[in-house]
């Protein structure tokens, strides 16, 4: 096929694909669902080999949060029957990081439900940070405690924080119907603070919302300009309880054509399956480590995931390997250069002005890519409803129970 061809091209000189392109690889159909796996594998294989980097999740604070984020199962007005919790203690979320720490994981993430956080927060956080680095040297840390003030991100990063998370979840053209309490320039300006603190940025996105391909297109772009070193693709979770409850519009095939998008645009950061993998990829799950390289280990914020000892066993099954404490996750000109494919100083990457064949500024398609689209695209069959895969997280954080890792 011409277009994976030229995608794959494109990845492994880290130039940006057209807008048509990227469109073009969602509107592909089922029959084709492997050929767009293997072609977005080989620039998946080019930046990071076989390695899988593990991240574990501690939630710090769960629930109550006065954020109306209609995806959320701690939004305000959410009637899910989460664990509801105020902070853990420094001592109690160092000893939940030690169980992921203890499966694989390489990085810890740390994240608060909340608008964001209070100069008194950060500092709560700060020493949990301190907590977890004293008793593991090598772990890398991620914050995610919400919209950032001035200043804050650069006390994080004295902190010892390595990463900050703040997703932007879906395009700007749609964020107001997801979201009325902030806006997506809110996001977008967090995300910029912890750049400009020296923090290694992650923000991604949320699929199966009800969005269009073009969204799905908007988001990854806007993500791409944006230059996070990684990028978390969350599927939606339907937590009854929450007004995106009815929501199930993702097939397995469907995940695997996001996530090939997503590496086709980014092909050189870390790309994470995220949220909603068990219940939207299934039993595709190890065909997803062949475009994102990064996962989260065991359970999630307020569900369960797949057990951790699956999980590591999957990714040996699918022959990859678990990315170790003292290997690089980056291919070294994103380390070196604080910023790869899509950063304002790069060149020769496709940037908006210099894309090439089908640039946005109204460039033709190369080929016959938009033709493929139109031959390709058929209408997505939703996904049937399987809240039995939907399972309220009841043990590690803020339980007296022993994490799944």
């Amino acid at each position: 096929m011409d277009l994976l061809n030229t995608l794959v091209d494109k990845g492994l000189r880290r130039e940006l694909p057209t807008r048509d392109e990227a469109l073009a690889v969602l509107a592909t159909s089922d029959d084709d669902v492997l050929d767009v796996v293997a072609a977005a594998g080989k620039v998946r294989r080019h930046w990071f080999g076989r390695r899988v980097k593990l991240n574990y999740l501690v939630n710090l604070k769960s629930g109550l949060c006065p954020e109306d984020c209609s995806y959320c199962s701690q939004r305000l007005g959410s009637k899910a029957d989460i664990l509801k919790y105020t902070w853990l203690k420094p001592d109690q979320a160092s000893q939940a990081a030690a169980a992921g720490l203890a499966g694989g994981a390489k990085r810890v993430c740390l994240v608060a439900s909340g608008r964001g956080p209070t100069d008194r927060d950060v500092d709560r956080v700060s020493d949990t940070i301190k907590a977890i680095k004293d008793q593991n040297e090598n772990v890398e840390v991620c914050a995610c405690l919400g919209l950032l003030s001035d200043g804050q991100a650069e006390r994080l990063r004295e902190a010892g924080a390595d990463a900050y998370n703040h997703n932007l979840n879906t395009s700007e053209g749609t964020y107001g119907d997801i979201t009325t309490t902030h806006t997506y320039a809110d996001r977008v300006d967090t995300v910029q603070k912890a750049h400009a603190a020296g923090l290694s940025a992650c923000s991604g996105l949320i699929a199966g919302m009800g969005e269009s391909d073009e969204d799905l297109v908007d988001v990854v772009y806007a993500l791409r300009e944006l230059d996070p070193d990684s990028v978390p693709v969350n599927f939606l979770i339907p937590f009854e309880g929450t007004p995106l409850a009815k929501e199930w519009n993702l097939t397995p095939q469907r995940c695997l054509r996001i996530l090939a998008m997503v590496r086709f645009v980014c092909p050189d950061v870390e790309v994470r399956i995220a949220g909603g993998r068990e219940v939207h990829l299934r039993t595709m799950q190890p065909l997803a480590l062949n475009l994102a390289n990064s996962i989260f280990l065991g359970d999630y914020l307020t569900s369960e995931g797949q057990a951790g000892k699956a999980d590591l066993e999957m990714i040996a099954d699918a022959g990859f390997e678990v990315e170790g404490a003292g290997e690089l996750t980056l291919p070294e000109h994103r380390v070196t250069t604080g910023g790869g494919c899509g950063s304002h100083a790069e060149t020769g990457c496709g940037s908006h002005a210099d894309a090439g064949c089908g640039s946005h500024e109204g460039g033709g398609v190369c080929g016959s890519v938009k033709v493929a689209a139109k031959e390709q695209a058929k209408d997505e069959q939703p996904s049937e409803a399987r809240t039995d895969l939907v399972a309220v997280r009841r043990r590690g954080a803020g339980t007296d129970l022993a994490p799944n890792a």
